[in-house]
């Protein structure tokens, strides 16, 4: 059913391309304090976060009103006030979505920003039917619905926030280049609570390790007996070592902790990112929690895959960074010993560095 829903939904797509007149071309207008933005993107937790550079500059050069058009997945990325002075969550209900082309027409936004590196059919639809004199988004398949259009860079050439942040050097600010960086702060209460964990496990002033077990999908799970030798290799070290994962994956974590190492877990991202910023050193697959490690200039050790694709790989844009990659679909056959091989070196320069720092 839902292969169905896709295909008629490229299908509508492509009938409002055909037939749609192509936008006329204009330049941008200046954005200063007056002017009000709308930033549309929607999907996953990690696709926000690579944005959040480019809001925070705009936001911090111009002083704008940005509001934001998010998803139910990743709307709270854009909670802070360095970032948006607004945020819509989108509905797929058919009335939610005619009270949201309202109130986009009412609010009568400077300009319109499409954020996706894809063709999105639902962002499509909206920005053809939405009022504004300027929409703005990469040269993609429905760039005849843009009055702007942003060069799209290579995704096998660039990292994907460079991409994001070409949208920057079309918009005649005075943006600072050398400080992009993923923008995240978890609430108070978060930065509680990953203390408290760290009070609760850890006596003394130590380098402290996380190793991130969860990545969202069994095909990125490392495998037990591999995290067990890992953490037999960082025994070795005067080391604090705590074993993080997502709730579904509380049982992998127990069965590489053997009791001798906390296990942190909790359901709320903005916990789990507060703990990010409580440890030295990060070793993870693929997943999100690498662009809040960038945010706090966490070091990270990663394990990617990169199937089909010559993508450059989403790494923490600011972290010092070290990594192990496999051109199969799963993390099954990366075995331990070429992990290890890279790691070490990796590790011990960055652990004696911040070692003289702790003591």
């Amino acid at each position: 059913m839902k292969k169905i829903e896709i295909l008629f939904r490229k299908f509508l797509l492509h009938v409002l391309l055909f037939f749609r007149k192509s936008a006329e071309r204009k330049a941008l207008p200046k954005i200063d304090h007056d002017s009000k933005l709308l930033f549309i993107r929607l999907n996953r937790i990690g696709d926000a976060l690579v944005t959040t550079p480019l809001l925070y500059q705009i936001k911090k050069a111009a002083g704008c009103t940005i509001h934001i058009l998010a998803s139910r997945q990743n709307y709270f990325i854009f909670d802070n006030k360095d970032l948006a002075d607004e945020i819509i969550i989108f509905n797929k209900n058919v009335k939610d979505i005619g009270g949201l082309i309202n109130r986009i027409n009412e609010t009568n936004y400077d300009i319109i920003f499409d954020l996706h590196d894809d063709v999105s059919s639902t962002v499509s639809h909206l920005l053809a039917v939405t009022k504004s004199k300027h929409k703005v988004g990469l040269n993609k398949a429905n760039k005849k619905l843009f009055s702007y259009i942003v060069p799209k860079l290579s995704s096998s050439k660039y990292h994907v926030i460079d991409r994001v942040m070409e949208f920057s050097n079309h918009l005649k600010l005075n943006i600072d280049t050398d400080s992009f960086n993923v923008i995240y702060s978890p609430k108070q209460d978060s930065i509680k609570t990953a203390e408290f964990f760290v009070n609760k496990h850890f006596a003394g002033n130590k380098f402290t390790i996380g190793i991130n077990v969860s990545a969202g999908s069994d095909a990125r799970f490392w495998g037990v007996t591999n995290y067990r030798k890992l953490i037999s290799v960082l025994e070795e070290y005067d080391v604090h070592v705590v074993i993080m994962c997502a709730e579904k994956d509380l049982k992998h974590a127990l069965e590489i902790a053997e009791q001798k190492y906390p296990i942190f877990y909790n359901p709320s991202f903005d916990v789990f990112s507060a703990m990010i910023g409580k440890i030295n050193f990060l070793f993870t697959p693929d997943t999100s929690i690498v662009h809040i490690a960038s945010a706090y200039h966490v070091p990270v050790f990663g394990l990617y895959v990169k199937y089909k694709t010559n993508d450059v790989i989403w790494s923490p844009y600011k972290s010092k960074f070290e990594c192990v990659i496999t051109t199969e679909s799963t993390l099954e056959n990366v075995n331990f010993a070429e992990v290890k091989e890279k790691f070490v070196p990796f590790f011990e320069k960055i652990f004696y560095e911040q070692s003289k720092k702790i003591s």
